[in-house]
């Protein structure tokens, strides 16, 4: 299988979340994707259930030659690793990975839908894909990141979070 461009939303709002994440990062070479570049890493407000601590959150591009769905449990299986538990839907969680897009795709299915079905409405989406790849472009929309973001209507707070040194 020739290799895939994927991006990959990466967050966490449970324990020490920048921990969480570079730990994520590096479990991703065993999933199947080498990542290429990363963005800064985001606090952002929660969406959808508000009654939550905040997010940490990022956007990895990475190269990977396995086929979607079986990224897509390869990604879970990380999460699991880690003890992340969605408890209640959209609420804390220790680590949550989504594939965003996977090369020009676009996949429909019940386990998995591709570009991600909400990703052009979550600021704390669009602002670190904007930052690494604002020219890419969403599949079915084809705008950029960038225009997305441009567009989006989600205003919630999505701020820089300064990484311990």
């Amino acid at each position: 299988m020739p290799e895939n461009t994927v991006y990959l939303s990466l967050g966490s709002n449970v324990g020490d979340r920048e921990a969480n994440l570079l730990a994520a990062i590096a479990a991703l070479a065993g999933a199947g994707v080498r990542a290429t570049r990363v963005s800064a890493f985001y606090e952002t407000e929660p969406v959808d259930y508000q009654e939550q601590p905040w997010f940490v959150n990022c956007v990895v591009r990475g190269e990977t030659e396995v086929a979607p769905v079986e990224l897509l449990r390869n990604l879970r299986e990380i999460e699991l690793r880690m003890g992340s538990k969605k408890v209640v839907a959209k609420g804390p969680r220790k680590l949550d990975i989504d594939i965003l897009l996977y090369g020009a795709e676009t996949i429909d299915t019940a386990e998995l839908q591709v570009p991600h079905p909400r990703m052009h409405m979550r600021r704390f989406v669009l602002v670190p894909l904007a930052e690494i790849a604002a020219g890419v472009r969403h599949p079915k929309l084809e705008l950029t990141a960038a225009q997305l973001l441009e567009q989006t209507k989600d205003q919630s707070q999505v701020r820089r979070f300064e990484r311990a040194k």
